[in-house]
């Protein structure tokens, strides 16, 4: 389970969230654990389509993402994938379960696997030191760093730099922090099967003299064709990437109502008045217009580009194309409630043929987490209070 409750990023507890739902127990845990449903570095990228040996039934499940402040550990962090199991949404309400039988998840240092990776986190000006460490893979990956102006070697493109990251081997990349801004990074080794089985992240690099909002968060927008995850598991389906169908959608690797899990999935809580900010990565295969009910905003940063003041206009829909960079400001000035945050392409927003569902997450005001409402979405959500 993550440190704090919310989507990433934040910082509050359990404790606080348990104090703003008035519940004076403790907090139940059965929605947090996912049930068990049934040699050398040569540039050609060539790889079968064979399933692990390892049985689906007994990889571990993910974890959600977390936060690494690279700075913290003085410019260093290592990246491994292991399979794993990931449940999109585990309970059996509206439309679930939904569960990708097995991923590549990237884990950071000795941090849990997840699907999105770890969000690294670091500081105009600095140099990260980024190894990865494929000594137990079973197969060969590499890293590429979206908004970075690095090194030839380290672009982290087997064909076109000659490197590649064979299993039992490591090799270490150095990324320049000199693009500030919300970045993406994930393997681009058969990149069209390696981002399908869940190789990516946030890769973020705050300004000198940055100053963050009250609330601010990190998302991650992934359509799903299911196919391969489950042909990977040994199930009997066959996956073409140039016939390619999305049929999962999520948020943070979650598809609603688990979204709003406050441990598991990503709820923006906030207070009256807050400024907010949220960074918003697409790492799938399609445009996703994000609309937030209830709240205007401005798009202040793209792809690491800040957008000038002059430029700004206040919008409720940003149109996020594949690997765009969104960054969002607004105030949290409505009526205290509960708002949808979605994608308007709205059979996104279902699991399966059931609607709500899918690339559907929420702003839920601290003032409005002590009802009844509330507490339904919690209860189809998983999470007991």
């Amino acid at each position: 389970m993550r440190k704090y409750v919310g989507a990433p990023g934040s910082t509050m507890s359990r404790r606080e969230f348990l104090a703003a739902t008035g519940s004076a127990g403790a907090v139940g845990l059965a929605g947090c654990t996912a049930p068990t449903n049934g040699g050398s570095n040569a540039a050609i990228e060539t790889e079968q389509q064979t399933p692990a040996s390892t049985s689906a039934s007994e990889l571990p499940y993910t974890s959600p993402p977390e936060v690494v402040n690279v700075d913290e550990q003085g410019g260093k962090v290592t990246i491994s994938s292991t399979p794993a199991r990931h449940a999109v949404h585990p309970g059996e309400s509206m439309g679930g379960p939904v569960e990708l039988p097995q991923v590549w998840a990237f884990q950071a240092d000795d941090g849990n696997p997840s699907v999105p990776g770890p969000i690294l986190r670091t500081t105009e000006g600095e140099d990260m030191e980024v190894t990865l460490d494929n000594t137990d893979g079973m197969r060969a990956h590499t890293l590429h760093f979206h908004g970075a102006r690095k090194a030839w070697k380290d672009d982290g493109v087997p064909t076109t730099t000659g490197i590649r990251v064979d299993p039992g081997e490591k090799h270490t990349y150095t990324i320049p922090a000199n693009v500030p801004g919300t970045h993406l990074y994930h393997c681009h080794y058969q990149t069209h099967r390696h981002i399908e089985m869940g190789m990516y992240g946030i890769f973020r690099v705050d300004p000198k003299g940055y100053e963050p909002a009250d609330k601010e968060h990190f998302f991650t927008l992934r359509d799903w064709d299911s196919r391969l995850p489950r042909m990977m598991a040994g199930e009997n389906v066959q996956y073409n990437p140039r016939n390619r169908k999305s049929d999962v959608f999520t948020v943070n690797g979650k598809s609603a109502p688990r979204t709003l899990h406050p441990e598991d999935g990503s709820p923006v809580i906030v207070e009256q008045g807050d400024h907010v900010r949220l960074h918003f990565v697409n790492a799938g295969y399609m445009s996703h217009p994000m609309h937030i009910h209830n709240h205007r905003f401005q798009l202040t940063e793209k792809d690491g580009g800040v957008i000038p003041e002059a430029a700004r206009y206040e919008m409720d829909v940003t149109n996020i194309a594949p690997a765009e960079r969104h960054t969002i400001d607004f105030t949290a000035d409505a009526e205290p409630g509960i708002y949808l945050m979605h994608c308007h392409k709205v059979n996104h927003v279902m699991n399966g043929n059931f609607y709500p569902g899918g690339m559907l997450g929420g702003v839920v005001y601290k003032e409005a987490m002590d009802t009844d409402i509330f507490k339904k979405l919690m209860e189809y959500a998983g999470y007991e209070l």
